[in-house]
C-alpha cells in the first residue's frame, strides 16, 4: 500500500528534516529485517534493542526514509531523515496515518486495570454481537473480527499490527471494537494517537513490578490512558477500588462510575452467588447470569454500563447479558460424571487468586475438600510469590505448588519463593511437585467425588514456556486425561 511520506508524517513532532518528504512509501516498519526499497524505518529504543544501531543496515537496503531520535553522522543523499524527540510516539502516529486512522472510523472502547480486562472485553464483544453488530476484539487470548480469529502474541499489539488490525476491521464494516489496554502498551506509547470513544478502569492490584518497579509507576502508567482521552469520549471507573477516582483526576472525558459497595452511576447488588451462576440487581433491575463470583459481578456491571453509554436499550442489554457465558480460562467450570468439580482460572496475581478462592468458598458446602494447584511465572515480579502462597494455603484445604511458565528461571527456585509465604500451621497441607502434569494428576488422585480442584495461573494458555521455549501444554487436556 503506497502512501505519501508527507501524509504519513502528519502530527509527528519532527525537530529536523533532511531530504524531501514528497515521496512514496510502500512499507513502514521498526524491524530492520523487514525494510526494503521504498520503506520507512522507524528507529525505536526498545526494551530489548535500540533501533538506532540498525540504521546503517537499512541504509544499505536503500530505504526511502528513516525516523530517528539521533541522526547518523553520515547521511545518504537518497534517504530522507526525520529527527524526532520520541520515536515511539512517532511510530504510533505514523502507523495510524499509514492505515488511514482507522480508530476514528470505529467505536473503539479500551479497558485497563490489573484483573478483569479479558473477561470484560470478551463479554462486550459477545454482547454486541448478540445485539446484531459487527464487532472486533483485541485481547490476551485472541484477536477477532466477528467469527474470524487471529492469534494474539501480546495483550496489546505493537502500533503497526494494531492499526493494521483496526484497518481490516473497518474494511469488514465493523462498528464496535473492544480492546484490552495493558500498562506496558500505555507506557511504550503503543496506543498513542488512537481515538477511543470510551475507556474503562477495572481495578488495580500488585502486578508487573518487574517492569514498572513501583506500584506508583504502575498506577501512573494506567492513568496516562485516561489523561489522553478527549472531551468527546467517556471514562468509566470502578469507585469501589481506592484508585478508581485517582485515575480519572485529570481526564477531559465525561466521567461515569460503577460499584457494588458505593453509590454510583451504575450500582449493582449481588443477590445470590452459586457455582452455576449468580443473580444481580443493576440499578434496581434484576438479572440472572451464568457467570460466577463477586469479581465477575464487577465485570458484568462494567459490561452493562458500557453498553448503556454506547446508547443501547436497557431491556435488550439485560436480556443479552442473561445469555452470556464464562470466558475460556476464566473460572472455567466443569463437573465430572462422578461429581468432581474442576475450575481452571488464569489467576496469576495475589488479588485474582484471592478472588477466585473466596468465590469458591462462598459457594460451596465445606463438606468437600478444596485442592488448589498454583504456581508463578518466571522472569516476572517475584515479590508476589510468597503472597500467593499464603493466600492459597489459607483459603484451601490442600495445596500443590508447581511450575507455571518458568521461562528462563529454575522452577524449583520459584516454588521455594512461594513456599516462603506458607504459614507454619499450614505447611502440613502443602506439597510441591515441579512437573505441572504430575501436580494436576496428583490433585485428581487426591480428590474424591464432590471435591473441588482449582488449577490456577495459566487459564486459556495452551503452552508452557521452559528455558525460553514454548511447549504445548493445556491444563484442560491433562484434567480430561485423569477425570472423566
Amino acid at each position: 500500500m503506497k502512501k505519501n511520506l508527507k501524509d504519513i508524517l502528519k502530527g509527528v513532532d519532527s525537530t529536523e528534516i533532511v531530504g524531501s518528504i514528497n515521496r512514496e512509501i510502500e512499507n513502514i516498519s521498526f524491524d530492520s529485517r523487514k525494510c526494503e526499497k521504498e520503506s520507512l524505518f522507524i528507529a525505536v529504543k526498545g526494551t530489548q534493542a535500540d533501533g538506532h544501531k540498525f540504521i546503517s543496515e537499512v541504509e544499505k537496503n536503500s530505504v526511502s526514509a528513516i525516523v530517528c531520535e539521533e541522526l547518523p553522522k553520515q547521511l545518504s543523499d537518497n534517504i530522507t531523515y526525520i529527527k524526532t524527540n520520541n520515536s515511539r510516539k512517532a511510530l504510533s502516529l505514523i502507523a495510524s496515518n499509514y492505515y488511514n486512522n482507522p480508530s476514528k472510523k470505529i467505536n473503539l472502547v479500551g479497558i485497563t486495570g490489573t484483573n478483569g480486562k479479558t473477561t470484560t472485553v470478551t463479554l462486550l464483544f459477545n454482547l454486541f454481537r448478540d445485539l446484531g453488530y459487527s464487532c472486533g476484539l483485541i485481547s490476551t487470548i485472541e484477536n477477532k473480527i466477528d467469527d474470524n480469529i487471529f492469534p494474539a502474541t501480546h495483550t496489546t499489539p505493537d502500533p503497526i499490527k494494531l492499526n493494521e488490525l483496526l484497518h481490516n476491521m473497518v474494511k469488514n464494516r465493523v462498528t464496535h471494537c473492544f480492546m484490552e489496554v495493558s500498562s506496558h502498551a500505555i507506557h511504550q506509547d503503543r496506543i498513542f494517537g488512537l481515538h477511543f470513544v470510551g475507556g474503562i478502569f477495572s481495578n488495580l492490584t500488585q502486578d508487573h513490578l518487574d517492569y514498572h518497579k513501583t506500584f506508583k509507576e504502575y498506577l501512573y502508567a494506567k492513568k496516562i490512558f485516561f489523561d489522553n482521552l478527549p472531551k468527546t469520549s467517556w471514562a468509566l471507573t470502578n469507585i469501589d477500588d481506592k484508585n478508581g477516582n485517582i485515575l480519572l483526576q485529570n481526564t477531559k472525558a465525561k466521567k461515569y462510575t460503577y460499584a457494588l459497595n458505593r453509590n454510583a452511576d451504575f450500582k449493582a447488588k449481588l443477590l445470590s452467588n452459586e457455582l452455576e451462576g449468580f443473580s444481580l440487581q443493576i440499578n434496581n433491575l434484576e438479572v440472572w447470569c451464568r457467570l460466577v463470583g463477586r469479581f465477575n459481578a464487577y465485570n458484568l456491571l462494567a459490561t452493562y454500563a458500557t453498553a448503556i453509554l454506547l446508547g443501547e436499550n436497557i431491556t435488550e442489554v439485560l436480556t443479552s447479558i442473561s445469555n452470556l457465558k464464562t470466558v475460556e480460562g476464566r473460572f472455567d467450570y466443569t463437573k465430572s460424571t462422578e461429581g468432581r468439580i474442576v475450575i481452571i482460572d488464569y489467576a496469576h496475581t495475589p488479588d485474582a487468586l484471592k478472588n477466585v478462592l473466596e468465590t469458591i468458598n462462598e459457594s460451596r458446602t465445606h463438606n468437600e475438600t478444596l485442592i488448589s494447584v498454583i504456581g508463578a511465572g518466571g522472569d516476572r515480579d517475584s515479590s508476589k510469590r510468597p503472597i500467593m502462597g499464603k493466600i492459597a494455603a489459607t483459603l484451601s484445604n490442600k495445596v500443590i505448588l508447581t511450575s507455571d511458565n518458568p521461562r528462563n528461571e529454575d522452577p524449583d527456585t520459584i516454588i521455594r519463593d512461594i513456599e516462603k509465604g506458607i504459614p507454619a500451621e499450614a505447611k502440613g497441607k502443602v506439597i510441591s511437585i515441579t512437573s505441572r502434569k504430575e501436580a494436576i494428576k496428583t490433585a485428581c488422585f487426591l480428590s474424591n467425588p464432590g471435591d473441588i480442584i482449582l488449577i490456577a495461573g495459566k487459564g486459556h494458555e495452551k503452552y508452557q514456556e521452559i528455558n525460553g521455549v514454548k511447549q504445548h501444554f493445556d491444563d484442560k487436556e491433562i484434567i480430561n486425561e485423569y477425570i472423566k
